[in-house]
């Protein structure tokens, strides 16, 4: 499998802010955009816990942790069903 690094630059300010420093947000941020993703469809929660470098479970259970509910596109399938 191919990974790619991508990097960005994070003001100062965005560590201040967040309270936490440049190793612990670089951690976390994988984590909020497969998170993000997730939430927008753009990922299925397979695909955003591999970005998150974690298993689907774990994955699953971190969603509470975001206020993401980690059903809510098969929720929607069935009601489109029902509807």
């Amino acid at each position: 499998m191919s990974v790619h690094q991508i990097v960005i630059d994070v003001p100062e300010k965005v560590l201040l802010a967040e309270k936490t420093d440049k190793n612990a947000f670089a951690q976390e941020l994988p984590i909020l955009a497969a998170v993000k993703l997730y939430e927008l469809r753009r990922l299925s929660s397979g695909r955003a816990a591999e970005l998150a470098g974690m298993s689907r479970v774990e994955f699953l259970l971190a969603l509470k942790r975001y206020k993401v509910f980690p059903f809510a596109s098969e929720l929607d399938d069935l009601e489109a069903i029902h509807a």
